[in-house]
């Protein structure tokens, strides 16, 4: 079976309710009115991982200004994303998804490629996700270091 593709620039966001890493109940549709960067990363504590929730942190100030939530998926646990949240005080929610539904929903879960070997994995990925719950860009391979200016470069 083919692996599903990432959805597109002006689909509408596939909802999910979910509790945070945080404890709190997350509905994606609560956060229509704002935007929303929903960003699908492979694993916590990683290095490529770390610099973009860490790049994220110190933009939130001023994604929030832009009206922009961070949320960030990863397969990884609660207890995992907990440890990750606190060791590099992440303010932003971090959603576990070790089952993968909001994964294949958004379609980032395929085949990856590393020094040759191919696998299955999640593919990083950021979905900036207007005030009316349609998609208005793709990130796909963002780049984690400057992840944060990526984002406002893409509001209109």
């Amino acid at each position: 079976m083919p692996a599903p593709r990432p959805l597109e620039t002006g689909a509408e966001a596939p909802d999910f309710t979910v509790t945070t890493t945080a404890g709190d109940e997350l509905t994606l549709s609560s956060l229509r009115g704002g935007r929303v960067a929903l960003y699908f990363y492979p694993k916590d504590a990683t290095p490529g991982c770390t610099a973009q929730a860490c790049n994220l942190r110190d933009g939130l100030g001023e994604l929030a200004e832009h009206g922009i939530t961070v949320i960030g998926v990863s397969p990884d646990d609660d207890a995992s994303h907990a440890r990750f949240a606190e060791k590099h005080e992440l303010p932003f929610a971090l959603v576990a998804d070790p089952d993968r539904t909001i994964i294949e929903a958004y379609g980032v879960w395929g085949e990856k490629k590393n020094y040759g070997k191919v696998y299955d994995g999640l593919q990083r990925t950021t979905f900036l996700i207007g005030p009316d719950g349609v998609i208005q860009h793709v990130f796909k391979r963002p780049r984690t270091k400057d992840h944060t200016n990526e984002i406002l470069s893409k509001l209109g």
